[in-house]
């Protein structure tokens, strides 16, 4: 048998909601991690409830690519296909590159099946995968062989199918299998029974792959190059925990998150409610409302107030966000993005709350807006939402979306002492005439009020949702006050532009005339892209936002240099609207709404001969 060695390949897990196909992949991903390899996953879960078993519907899907160098994206189209089913297969199939390799459950292809998915004959055995490599068997018989001395049900030994493809795929890709076996000891610890079985199954799929003639090859994936570090495999939703965590504990508050369970953003409360020995409370509200409510709450009372949901939510909290900009305390906003409008597409990832999160609101009420470029990158922009909230005392949103949230890379676990310091500067002392407290009394140069925990002996004051006397807090409904208390909030949060780093321009020669600008999600497809189009020959800048409300102090002349500047996002077009009003410049859309991550394929295709236009009319004008 050959040992080949490859750089990269993207594999897709894919059968019913009901056949463990995120388990297994994430544990795929998993082991990947161990043997170094640098990884993105993108799950892919179906949007209806108990979509009818074995139809497109129900579909659910697990893409990796792992690769010897360092990877942003979970790749455009898979090399391999694990098909357990034929809904698996024809949901599949049109995006496995040509000559890939299909894994099928040949036990999964009856008529009744095929002719639920509209199959009019069995396409392992008609001729229509002749330009794939098929690997079709009896998958689920060879599990059930597997676990028949246990003495398991029929059921129960079906159910360990998932685990009997993924043990012969970790002997394709030489992934090692005491992880997965510890893993499988300790998540079947209560049931010994399914843990022996789910283990002897997935031996059995490994030893099949040894021993069978289906496999003319295999293939050995050597480790990314990666800093020294102690590393972990992390999705987006639990980095985003640890990093509310870590930012509560590097200011010295309590976390206090209140929240109401939402796809795609329920993990992060999940996470968060197992920390509850780490001092962390959560509170399942009965409603968005209320989660928001509590959480204001909690942050007059001295903590770090935290809500979390997705844009439905986002909706539901406005009211409650305008009342934290009134109060002027800290609060962090959550919002891991999916497709709208209404209840939308529920699984599926977008960045379309973008101007709702910067405008998103009745009156003049600013605030900040960070967003995290991939899984990791999660864990600092909470981070960062965090030191802003504290700082400048308001409300932060941070976005995130459901492919960053629950996709998965390694992650470089940092020193929590190395992180940034955060002081919630307290008020302790009176800080009026005649031994006063005046609660809307502001840093001179921050523009924040200060804070004071209630109860605190001679600090006694109240805060409302109705406008305030400029230092007291007192209602005012005087003009003039009105129109200084809107100008203050608003230079408040300008003047934060001057405490973020100014935007780094990845343009290696310095003389691209392209530049692309990626915020969010889009980072990865953007940065995989433009590594893609440089080793064509061609030249072209790359620009990453985080801050997108303020924006960076020096990002409109950074723009101003190139003659096309061009925004790829999920979206139709948003952050292009913003940098067109705010520079005057041309700023161009790339954009897709397909509940998907953008494909980097596509969009290097697209820039080609934009590139290629722009450096000729450049040539002829010298």
């Amino acid at each position: 048998m050959a040992e080949i060695a490859l750089d990269r390949v993207v594999i897709r897990f894919a059968g019913d909601s009901g056949d463990g196909i995120q388990l297994v992949g994430d544990r795929f991903a998993a082991d990947t991690a161990l043997v170094g390899n640098d990884f993105s996953t993108l799950p892919n879960y179906p949007a209806e409830i108990r979509a009818p078993q074995g139809t497109i519907g129900g579909v659910s899907s697990f893409q990796v690519q792992i690769a010897n160098f360092d990877v942003h994206t979970p790749g455009d189209h898979p090399n391999v296909l694990v098909a357990l089913n034929p809904a698996a297969l024809k949901a599949n199939l049109a995006e496995l590159v040509k000559g890939g390799l299909i894994i099928a459950d040949s036990a999964e292809f009856t008529p009744r099946s095929l002719a639920k998915v509209g199959y009019d004959s069995d396409p392992l055995g008609d001729g229509s995968l002749d330009g794939y490599q098929l690997a079709a068997f009896n998958l689920t018989a060879q599990a059930a062989a597997a676990v028949e001395p246990l003495g398991v049900s029929r059921r129960d030994a079906n159910r360990t199918r998932n685990f009997y493809a993924l043990g012969l795929l970790s002997w394709l890709y030489e992934r090692p299998i005491e992880g997965t076996v510890k893993f499988l000891e300790s998540k079947f610890a209560k049931n010994p029974l399914m843990m022996q079985a789910n283990i002897a199954s997935f031996k059995a799929g490994h030893t099949f792959g040894e021993n069978s003639e289906l496999f003319a090859s295999r293939y050995e994936i050597r480790p990314a190059p990666t800093p020294a570090g102690t590393y972990r495999q992390i999705s987006g939703n639990r980095a985003t925990a640890y990093g509310l965590m870590a930012g509560a504990a590097k200011a010295g508050l309590p976390l206090f998150l209140g929240a109401y369970p939402i796809t795609p953003a329920s993990d992060v409360l999940h996470y968060l409610a197992e920390a509850k020995a780490q001092g962390v409370m959560t509170f399942q509200a009965e409603d968005e409302i209320a989660a928001a409510c509590a959480a204001v709450g909690a942050s007059f009372a001295g903590n770090l107030g935290v809500t979390v949901t997705s844009g439905p939510g986002v909706d539901l909290k406005t009211e409650t966000i305008g009342l934290a900009v009134m109060l002027e305390l800290p609060l962090v906003i959550v919002n891991v993005q999916r497709g709208g409008p209404s209840t939308g597409l529920p699984t599926k990832t977008e960045q379309a709350d973008l101007l709702q999160a910067i405008f998103g609101r009745h009156g003049e009420a600013p605030l900040p807006v960070v967003a995290a470029g991939s899984p990791r990158d999660c864990f600092d922009a909470v981070y960062e939402a965090i030191r802003i909230a504290v700082k400048y005392r308001t409300p932060v949103i941070m976005l995130s979306d459901g492919y960053i949230g629950n996709g998965a890379e390694p992650w470089s676990i940092p020193d929590l002492a190395s992180l940034p310091d955060i002081d919630p500067g307290f008020t302790t002392e009176p800080n009026g005439p005649d031994q006063s407290y005046l609660p809307y009394r502001r840093d001179p140069e921050t523009l924040a009020r200060s804070w004071a925990i209630p109860g605190t002996p001679g600090l006694e004051h109240r805060i409302g949702g109705l406008e305030k006397a400029t230092e007291t807090g007192a209602v005012s409904y005087e003009s003039q006050t009105h129109a200084d208390m809107v100008a203050t909030r608003q230079a408040k949060i300008a003047g934060i532009a001057n405490d973020i780093p100014d935007v780094r321009v990845d343009d290696p020669d310095g003389d691209a005339k392209v530049c692309l600008v990626s915020w969010g999600s889009a980072y990865g497809s953007v940065w995989a892209a433009v590594r893609r189009l440089r080793q064509g020959g061609r030249k072209v800048a790359r620009v990453h936002l985080r801050h997108l409300n303020p924006l960076p102090n020096n990002l409109g002349e950074v723009l101003s240099r190139y003659e096309r500047v061009i925004v790829p996002e999920i979206n139709l077009g948003q952050l292009s609207w913003l940098l067109r009003a705010k520079y005057l410049i041309n700023a161009e859309s790339f954009v897709r709404t397909l509940g998907l991550p953008l494909s980097q394929s596509e969009l290097s295709d697209e820039l080609e001969p934009i590139i290629d236009e722009v450096d000729a009319q450049a040539g002829k004008e010298a």
